[in-house]
């Protein structure tokens, strides 16, 4: 996958770049000024032995709507999750959407904290993130001159 420039990243390039994110079904319908949204409505192989949306799945829709909410300030960069906390408040269970909200932004951190409501816009789970602001990646792989190479937290 080609870098994209900045002009390039929006609600409908974000999550192409995200193969997992595509592969669970996420629809990101908003991308700007420190906040996001995504739904998602879990297919069967994406609920635990209750039947509720499993806890993994929670977290990563979590993850994802909070590393949108730091990137749509500053599209040209990606970003890195350092640290995660999440609660678990209600089984997640039907459609969902989850709403992202960057709480504070330094040079290279980005503080961010998501939640995701149910259909009855209950609250069911709650995230808070730090995200660190990385450069991206040049193109790897088997067609690219570039070696692969992991992105930097330092």
């Amino acid at each position: 996958m080609n870098p994209a420039s900045a002009g390039d990243i929006g609600i409908r390039s974000y999550m192409s770049q995200i193969p997992f994110a595509r592969h669970l079904g996420f629809n990101l319908t908003k991308f700007e000024g420190g906040e996001s949204e995504i739904l998602y409505t879990a297919k069967p192989e994406h609920l635990n032995t209750f039947d509720v949306t499993h806890g993994g799945a929670c977290m990563t829709l979590l993850d994802i709507t909070m590393a949108a909410a730091a990137r749509s300030v500053s599209p040209e960069s990606g970003v890195v999750t350092i640290e995660m906390k999440t609660s678990f408040m209600r089984p997640s269970v039907g459609p969902l959407h989850a709403r992202g909200r960057m709480m504070h932004r330094t040079a290279t951190m980005a503080f961010v904290e998501a939640t995701i409501y149910d259909e009855k816009d209950q609250a069911c789970a709650h995230s808070t993130g730090t995200f660190k602001y990385v450069t991206r990646r040049l193109p790897t792989g088997p067609t690219s001159a570039n070696a692969q190479r992991a992105p930097s937290t330092d």
